[in-house]
């Protein structure tokens, strides 16, 4: 931004260093800082400015402004709040995205910042607050809206509100009544519980009857006969009217219009990149929502003209006062806006280091098993550090070389060499946290490989997954490496010089990584200019084997290389050589001492944050829209989403997909990955998998707050909400909490949340009610520990004692035995007995309970360090509370007998605040890549 006016608003001083959300309420016109008390409380009669900060994968702070309007807020006071929007945006540094937010048309990026929902409330600032001790509780009725992003709107308490189509909630002082028109949609009906659970937490103190009304399902002694009491008894509801919330603005074809002196001009050309000037503002129209883009350099008077100029083109297009507005800032665009345009040219180094991704998967799980992989590879891509978990490492592998029309099995000594002529089947299994059969399944194709072999690795590939039941995870990678008859004969053809790894010959392998498990091993050019100080080589000359150390590299990588060169030539005595201190048999193997990179090669990491999307395909072209903040929630049983992680991409299918479309997952992930190359640089290469519900490997679920005991649960995704909510089955019919259940249920739970979560951590026991000896006990323990984490999560922060644990838990398993039973619900044999239950064992569960394994460390909040406190109270005369400076991996004054890899842990929750701005509970709830990223940051990793 050029020679910007800088307006010191002194509501705004500081703000924007810390991840998190900031919020101001307009008063006489002035912006007033709101309690973080108040957060979430939106007044009808006001207008708001909401700043929301985050951390991306790159280090950078990422800005987003929403200025909120009100139903009755004053034309004055919006206008102040999208002029201090745009001081709030200078005050930043010019980057931010700014965004209109018309009260009952807010975008989803705003909705997900205060999950599950909003309520406004009547009244406002100038009008006054009522005070909480002069509110008396008066019924409700909210009508529900919104498949992910849930919106929910306040209607007048009268039978003439309800109609077939909606979903409606009727809150009252001693039940809270969930309304399902007939023709109402599944999905909106499992959020509208999750703002039932809000409503009963935030109005009713966590305790309040549940009861589900179905529409035209009337039964006298039932909950909806309570239900249509209320309404002064049971009569037919009316058709839907029509109102202003259910018109759907059309989206059309953008138009681009160039704002000089607040005067549109229409450019009538075709949108490319190249038309924005960085000293000017445009607006893209696209009917349903309004883009106004900033040119860098532009001044602050430039874009309030600008915004002005909008707004009256508003009122002279006679758009709705509701139409959403969203400024972006020249380089801080969002995908909704590149998408509109024919292609986004990103950055000339974006996405290169992708291609590599999927193979870590694989040389993961050969690390694991003393192995390695050897590609025969010339690339010398850098290394993208930012890599998901391994899989679990007590599981049995096999691989497979394709030839012909054939596989043949590798024999244990040849696992993890693969050749660049080769194609490969690698198929891992393993058993999950939760004790389930998993399966890791991927086809590796050689770069160099014949197509023959790469059409009949694929149909293999799909051949062994189908006859698993759809359980592996299978991606799609184009990699480097590998040997075949096929490849033999075509380099023979075309008169090629044959590469292959010989035993007997000369080789250069480098290693590189940042930690065990993303070390990569690839076979470079036996030259010396391949060398780099950032890594470890292994030499083979004939019979003599070589480490190189360079000065940057890692421990990790340095003891990998010994493992690498024992594992080519096993007995063999290898000689190591740091760097600078060589030999002239090292430099004479590999032709002679030449310039190499001898600094640090800053590391292409991918700076955009994992990204969920839905789509849909319009005339063959794939439109995708975001879920924001996304969470285990968001993936809907009925539905496919695409997980973009930069460097790998999930296409995920719920059970409740088609057949038909399961069946186009890669048909489906592909055409994301052209649409994704064209608008947000990721490698064309970069590596696909296929994901179905229940059954997602760890390598995904790393993204998510994950809870396996999820995947135990059948039915749609209302079913599911309502059984992991509240405890409750859908059949068809209306189903009640019941006179008293509630209370015996949460007391049951409380109990069972005592006996089973007695640290004060929140951490899992250890211990777990003895097994029944039947394959529904472990359905039922998955069952009760969802119920106790979803409705009683106030009691893993209370302090157990550790004595009479095991009465504590025999009360708390007796207590939930009568509730179900009350209840009618089956027994654990009735279940085994049911086709249903025996075909979702079959698919989920094993036939009986295997030993104990613990919780997998990727899924779990808070991973406790791998040192006691007794071993480090011993070693630091009693301590175990450190200093942020005596923490860092840099530190001057470092401290010892120390879990390294939890340094965190070993804050003062003071500091750990400040360090972190957020507590430890907070910090530990996040997705575990989000933690591992805020460590690095902070030098605590």
């Amino acid at each position: 931004m050029s020679n910007a006016k800088v307006v010191l608003e002194p509501a705004f001083q500081g703000v924007g260093h810390k991840p998190g959300t900031e919020i101001w309420r307009i008063e006489d016109f002035k912006p007033v800082p709101l309690p973080k008390s108040d957060y979430g409380k939106f007044y009808c009669g006001d207008s708001y400015i909401v700043l929301q900060t985050t951390c991306n994968k790159g280090g950078a702070y990422l800005l987003d402004i929403h200025f909120w309007i009100g139903k009755d807020s004053s034309q004055d006071e919006a206008g102040t709040a999208a002029i201090k929007t745009i001081e709030l945006d200078t005050m930043l540094g010019g980057r931010a995205v700014q965004h209109r937010e018309p009260q009952g048309y807010e975008s989803d990026k705003f909705l997900s910042y205060f999950k599950p929902c909003i309520i406004p409330m009547e009244g406002g600032f100038a009008s006054g607050f009522k005070k909480p001790e002069e509110e008396k509780f008066e019924t409700r009725l909210y009508i529900c809206k919104g498949k992910r992003a849930i919106r929910v709107k306040e209607v007048p308490f009268s039978r003439s509100s309800l109609n077939h189509d909606d979903v409606f909630i009727l809150d009252t002082e001693k039940k809270i009544y969930q309304f399902n028109g007939a023709n109402s949609n599944i999905q909106e009906r499992a959020k509208a519980l999750e703002v039932i659970q809000h409503l009963k937490e935030k109005y009713h103190d966590g305790v309040c009857n549940v009861a589900i009304v179905d529409d035209g399902k009337l039964q006298a002694e039932s909950d909806s006969g309570e239900f249509w009491v209320l309404f002064g008894g049971f009569a037919p509801i009316g058709k839907k009217a029509v109102s202003d919330d259910d018109v759907v603005l059309e989206t059309t074809a953008p138009k681009l219009y160039s704002i000089n002196n607040g005067q549109l001009k229409l450019e009538d050309i075709v949108l490319t990149k190249s038309i924005l000037e960085n000293t000017k503002c445009f607006l893209l129209d696209c009917g349903a929502e309004l883009f106004v883009w900033v040119g860098r350099v532009t001044q602050v008077e430039d874009r309030k003209t600008a915004s002005a100029a909008v707004e009256k083109f508003i009122i002279k297009e006679n758009r709705p006062k509701t139409t959403r507005i969203t400024q972006v800032i020249q380089g801080y665009e969002n995908h909704t806006f590149k998408s509109k345009f024919e292609s986004w040219p990103a950055s000339s180094t974006a996405g290169n280091s992708n291609t590599e991704e999927g193979r870590i998967k694989v040389t993961a799980l050969l690390k694991q098993k003393g192995v390695d992989v050897k590609g025969i590879s010339k690339s010398s891509a850098p290394v993208n550090d930012e890599v998901p978990p391994l899989l679990d490492g007590g599981g049995k592998l096999e691989v497979w070389c394709i030839n012909g029309s054939a596989k043949t099995a590798l024999p244990k000594e040849e696992l993890g060499k693969f050749y660049s002529g080769d194609c490969y089947i690698v198929l891992y299994t393993y058993h999950s946290g939760d004790k389930k059969e998993e399966f890791y399944l991927t086809y590796w194709i050689g770069k160099h490989s014949v197509r023959e072999d790469q059409e009949m690795v694929f149909q293999i590939a799909n051949t062994l997954w189908n006859s698993m039941k759809g359980r592996p995870v299978l991606p799609m990678v184009i990699l480097k490496g590998g040997i075949s008859s096929g490849y033999k004969k075509f380099v023979e053809e075309k008169g090629q010089k044959d590469e292959t790894y010989c035993a007997d010959g000369i080789a250069l392998i480098r290693v590189s990584g940042t930690s065990v498990h993303n070390n990569k091993t690839l076979q470079v050019d036996a030259v010396s200019t391949s060398l780099s100080s950032t890594d470890c080589f292994i030499l083979q000359s004939k019979n003599v084997m070589f480490t190189w150390i360079g000065n940057s590299s890692s421990y990790e990588q340095q003891q990998w290389a010994g493992k690498v060169a024992e594992f080519l030539k096993p007995g063999v005595a290898v000689k190591h050589c740091k760097e600078g201190t060589e030999s002239s048999t090292f430099w004479s193997a590999i032709g002679g001492k030449q310039n190499y990179t001898s600094k640090n090669v800053s590391t292409d990491v991918a700076i955009r944050e994992p990204h969920l999307y839905t789509f849909s395909l319009r005339n063959g072209k794939l439109e995708v829209t975001e879920v924001f903040n996304f969470s285990q929630d968001d993936l809907l049983t009925e539905d496919t989403m695409i997980l973009d992680t930069h460097s790998e991409v999930f296409v995920w299918m719920g059970q409740g997909v088609e057949t038909k479309e399961k069946q186009k997952a890669f048909e489906i992930g592909e055409k994301y990955v052209e649409h994704a190359v064209a608008f947000e640089g990721i490698s064309p290469d970069v590596p696909l998998y296929k994901v179905i519900e229940g059954n997602e490997p760890c390598f995904f679920r790393t993204y998510f707050s994950w809870d396996s005991t999820r995947s135990v649960i059948h039915g749609n995704s209302f079913e599911k909400k309502l059984s992991v909510l509240f405890g409750m089955r859908s059949e068809g019919g209306p189903k009640s909490s019941g006179d008293g259940g509630p209370t015996q249920r949460a007391s049951a739970l409380a109990a069972l949340s005592s006996a089973l979560n007695p640290s004060s951590q929140g951490k899992q026991s250890d211990e777990r009610p003895p097994s029944s000896g039947d394959g529904g006990h472990t359905q039922r323990a998955s069952a009760m520990a969802a119920l106790s984490s979803s409705i009683n999560t106030s009691s893993k922060s209370q302090t157990q004692s550790h004595s009479g644990q095991g009465s504590q838990r025999a009360a708390a398993v007796a207590a939930l035995s009568n509730v179900l039973t009350a209840e009618g619900s089956h027994s654990p044999h009735h279940g085994r007995g049911s086709p249903t239950a025996d075909a979702a064992k079959t698919e989920l569960a094993p036939a009986s309970p295997p030993p104990e394994i613990e919780p997998d460390a990727t899924e779990t909040g808070r991973t406790e360090p791998d040192v006691s406190q007794e071993q480090t109270a011993n070693e630091n005369g009693g301590q175990t509370i450190f200093s942020y400076e005596r923490l860092i991996s840099k530190s001057t004054d470092p401290v010892s007998g120390i879990d390294y890899k939890r340094r965190e842990t070993y804050l003062a929750d003071s500091e750990f605040q400040t360090v972190f701005g957020m507590t430890k509970e907070e910090f530990y709830e996040q997705p575990r890549w989000k933690q591992e990223l805020q460590k690095k940051k902070a030098d605590l990793f």
